[in-house]
């Protein structure tokens, strides 16, 4: 069985200021309990999360082991204040900052860092990224810094130029890259980078009455041809949903997310190991050494 490259233990997939409530006043292991007996119920052993500022992922790296799970964390997430990110983590205004961010991960016990370059799809809209990404030279620096302490870098990045910077700035991971070009496939392709589309977030949105279907359906069509030419490119992949995301539940995303991923490209052999092989690359990046 895959792994689950991408999830928020914290979150619940209904409502994410019903999950803040549910753990601000103090972590509610229940949650985490429960979220982890929906990975067991489906056979899987591997969940990188992608952290959150309410502790609970440092707890539940805690717990993890008596599901029989291999589980990574940030810890928290690391986002430029003033730029999108507060929702999963602690913010900086200068590199310094960051760096004792960076420092405090590792005093937390945290398996990498993750960070946040860009906004996230405007669902409401036409679909585009809601707002400018980080300079070239800060993501670069940022990456430098987190390798210099012996960390691997999850990046949050959308579109198409900030995701050709965090490639070429260095960073281990793209974490749903909508919206990337030609240019950002081929610098993905001819780099160690491993992509998680993170798809499935789109997919299950379409048909809610949420967000405009037309829209949803864009971004669909569009991440679905990249995904394509990706794999044609060779770009490393893994699976991962966003568990906790709105409408992706914990253990049942992954699967969701694999489906996609079967639609897109096909239920083959090829596929299935191109896809092992882009999580086992995470498996030995994305751990404290």
């Amino acid at each position: 069985m895959f792994g689950e490259n991408h999830a928020h233990i914290f979150m619940n997939a209904r409502n994410y200021r019903e999950a803040v409530r549910q753990q601000e006043n103090g972590v509610d292991e229940e949650v985490i309990h429960r979220h982890f007996k929906a990975y067991q119920d489906k056979g899987i052993s591997f969940v990188r999360d992608g952290g959150d500022f309410l502790h609970v992922s440092q707890k539940a790296k805690e717990l993890s082991g008596s599901y029989g799970i291999d589980y990574r964390t940030p810890v928290f997430a690391i986002h430029h204040n003033g730029h999108y990110g507060k929702i999963v983590g602690r913010g900086f205004d200068t590199l310094k900052e960051y760096a004792t961010l960076v420092r405090e991960v590792k005093a937390c016990g945290g398996d990498f860092i993750k960070i946040m370059t860009t906004g996230i799809m405007d669902f409401d809209t036409d679909g585009s990224v809601t707002e400018s990404a980080l300079p070239f030279s800060e993501v670069k620096e940022m990456v430098h810094i987190a390798h210099e302490e012996g960390f691997s870098v999850m990046s949050h990045t959308n579109g198409a130029r900030a995701v050709a910077d965090a490639v070429q700035a260095g960073v281990d991971s793209i974490e749903h890259g909508n919206y990337v070009d030609e240019e950002a496939l081929q610098l993905m392709a001819e780099s160690d980078v491993v992509w998680v589309p993170t798809i499935t977030v789109v997919k299950n949105l379409i048909g809610c009455g949420r967000f405009s279907d037309k829209v949803l359906e864009h971004i669909w069509a569009v991440g679905s041809q990249n995904i394509r030419r990706g794999f044609e490119l060779g770009v490393h992949m893994a699976l991962g949903s966003d568990a906790g995301a709105y409408r992706v539940y914990h253990g049942q995303g992954l699967l969701d997310e694999w489906g996609c991923f079967r639609e897109i490209l096909g239920d083959t052999e090829e596929v299935r190991q191109h896809l092992f092989d882009g999580e086992a690359r995470i498996r030995r990046k994305f751990q404290r050494l």
